[in-house]
């Protein structure tokens, strides 16, 4: 399974010449593809082109006299094989502004209805473009409503387009948008889970914070963010059951009782202090309100269990003495 989309860069001389001879004709040999000119000004002192694979691969490249940037979700080129890998943070501004453009204009043009969330479209475009990734990503934010159960598609979206439009996690974009997955398959639970990370992402921001995600502990684990606010410095886990309909559990109370026990025997078992967050978005209002009601125990403390809307609310409950400031944010039972 490729990884999201990256640059590969070539620390060589190329000319029209070559691009034609090292690229276009081993792709149009192996699998067919036609070569055009770049939709939009290439970077300054760099010629382009555009790679149109006969599969629906895709590629762009940009060259100078010094160097070279490849960038698609199709099969490298024989003589990029030992190239270095690049994001789009790694490599020139004005290449990953060329490229990007490039990219948006296209979803633009498949996907408009998601092209039309401006920091969605941008956040996630490395795996909206991967090779593997490029159909199920962009379908799960279509067919499965971001993971809100009982919600319009955009009312969804939007959500996310709020959380991102702070640019709080712009720093993290490969790390956050690449565990939604760049596989062939969709993985609804995957994705429901990844979106978890997101939705306590908003929760903690709206209440905030300022999040690190990806915590390595002395364990060997890593857990899912650092939030700071003030002198507040706080380890938060995020766990997200699978609703009732879709687990052998089949109350609510024991999807969250049974998912939060499997984080409470692994990565939280040496981690006391830190805060599990168990969101429950995925859970209809039935669902919810039979949560809400009876309270279980997660099997850890202090613990938060919360349900995300659409509308940028938040509902939930808490364990134990959580040294987090939610108050104003979740609308506690």
């Amino acid at each position: 399974m490729a990884g999201p989309l990256r640059f590969r860069r070539s620390p060589q001389q190329w000319s029209e010449k070559r691009v034609r001879r090292a690229l276009l004709s081993e792709l149009d040999d192996t699998i067919g593809a036609t070569m055009s000119g770049p939709w939009f000004k290439p970077p300054g002192g760099y010629d382009a082109r555009r790679f149109t694979m006969d599969n629906g691969d895709f590629a762009l490249f940009c060259w100078n006299d010094s160097e070279a940037y490849w960038l698609g979700n199709t099969q490298t080129p024989s003589t990029l094989w030992r190239t270095d890998k690049y994001s789009f943070d790694e490599v020139p501004y004005p290449v990953a502004r060329w490229a990007q453009r490039e990219l948006l204009a296209d979803l633009k043009d498949t996907d408009p209805w998601l092209a039309s969330y401006d920091h969605v479209a941008w956040f996630f475009l490395p795996v909206f473009f991967s090779k593997d990734g490029r159909e199920t990503t962009r379908r799960y934010f279509y067919d499965h409503a971001s993971g809100f159960p009982d919600a319009d598609r955009d009312e969804a979206i939007q959500f996310y387009e709020d959380l991102l439009d702070t640019g709080l996690l712009d720093e993290y974009r490969y790390t956050m948008a690449s565990k939604l997955g760049t596989s062939a398959r969709l993985d609804q639970t995957r994705m429901d889970a990844t979106m978890g990370e997101f939705n306590a992402a908003r929760l903690l921001i709206d209440a905030g914070y300022e999040l690190v995600p990806e915590i390595d502990v002395h364990t060997g684990h890593t857990l899912d963010f650092r939030a700071l606010k003030g002198t507040e410095d706080v380890i938060v886990e995020v766990t997200r059951p699978r609703p009732p309909t879709k687990r052998v559990a089949n109350t609510p109370t024991a999807a969250v009782r049974d998912t939060a026990a499997t984080k409470t025997n692994g990565q939280l078992s040496e981690h006391h202090d830190a805060v599990l967050f168990v969101d429950c978005t995925s859970f209809r209002d039935d669902e919810w309100n039979a949560v809400a009601g009876e309270q279980p125990n997660v099997h850890h403390e202090p613990a938060v269990v919360f349900r995300a809307r659409p509308d940028g609310s938040f509902s939930g409950y808490k364990k134990g003495a959580v040294p987090l400031s939610l108050d104003g944010v979740i609308d506690w039972a």
